[in-house]
């Protein structure tokens, strides 16, 4: 019986199409899934559907990690340039096209930790694409931020969050695994893996009360019914990561701000702790400028490691 052919927008071939990329360059459907934001089954889901409407199979599934087959190594080579073409595709227009990058500037805000860990290699990416845009960082808090979104003082901010305003948009861009960090030589270092049960005896180093990283580690010892104490609050990861060094506690930091030259241990904590999502903070509804929108669409583009820890020496 001869198969029936199946019809499909084109904007969810695209998504399909973008789903397969992400998975054969990662080589897994959960680091796809991680990368696009989207579930584990949804991103299979895509990926069968492609395999349903071409008639083959893209993915040699046996084994841990998965292989393209040579079907879908010729669709990887067709697709990857595509997709790469659509997601710079806005960027390109504004400055190919539309000729409205050649000056100007923009207003970001940016908590202290972003502007270092985070706004570097996008500022880097901006300045080498459109180098007569001045762009200027404004060092503030959550809360200093979010005043200067809604008095249209920042054309947007970079940064995370956790509760959403409804008249805030938050877009999510980059995902980082929580680390607990120790002194070299701590009683837990011998520890391959942790329980929060392990870290309730020893003080924590933690930003201030009113800061996103704070409320979530709060929020994780409470549904876990676990103790905890607060033996410092310190504002910046270099400064809680110099006083871990010294001794003075333990911390839940996001791997983001890791070095491979730090004098500590590390530990992933993702079997309690959500990983920590950064992205765009605007006003819902605001016209983005050119200028703006370019570093928007640079936002999207820039890939982050997870951690800029190299060598793993300590962390397991």
């Amino acid at each position: 019986m001869a198969k029936t052919r199946r019809f499909y927008y084109k904007g969810n071939q695209l998504k399909q199409l973008r789903a397969f990329c992400a998975v054969a360059r990662n080589g897994s459907m959960s680091v796809a899934a991680d990368e696009l934001f989207l579930s584990q089954p949804a991103v299979s889901l895509q990926v069968k559907a492609l395999e349903d409407e071409l008639d083959c199979i893209l993915f040699d599934r046996r084994g841990p990690k998965i292989q393209l087959t040579r079907e879908g190594r010729s669709l990887f080579e067709m697709a990857r340039p595509l997709v790469e073409g659509l997601e710079t595709l806005n960027s390109r227009f504004n400055r190919e096209v539309r000729g409205e990058l050649d000056s100007g500037e923009i207003h970001i805000a940016a908590g202290e930790s972003t502007i270092i860990y985070i706004m570097p290699k996008l500022v880097e990416r901006f300045r080498d694409q459109f180098p007569n845009i001045r762009v200027h960082m404004h060092n503030v808090t959550g809360r200093d931020g979010l005043a200067m979104i809604r008095d249209d003082k920042v054309d947007f901010a970079v940064g995370s969050m956790l509760d959403i305003p409804p008249d805030i948009e938050y877009q999510p861009v980059y995902s980082f695994s929580p680390a607990l960090i120790m002194p070299e030589g701590h009683p837990l270092a011998s520890r391959e893996y942790l329980q929060l049960a392990d870290i309730s005896p020893f003080g924590l180093i933690l930003p201030p009360r009113r800061l996103t990283t704070w409320r979530m580690v709060d929020r994780v010892f409470q549904q876990h019914k676990v103790p905890y104490r607060v033996a410092l609050e310190v504002g910046g990861w270099e400064v809680i990561k110099r006083y871990v060094e010294l001794g003075f506690g333990l911390s839940i930091v996001t791997s983001i701000c890791l070095r491979d030259d730090d004098p500590l241990e590390s530990r992933d904590m993702s079997a309690y702790f959500p990983k920590r999502s950064y992205g765009l903070v605007m006003r819902r509804g605001k016209y983005l400028s050119p200028q703006a929108d370019a570093f928007v669409n640079t936002v999207h583009e820039v890939r982050m490691p997870d951690s800029l820890w190299r060598k793993g020496h300590s962390k397991r």
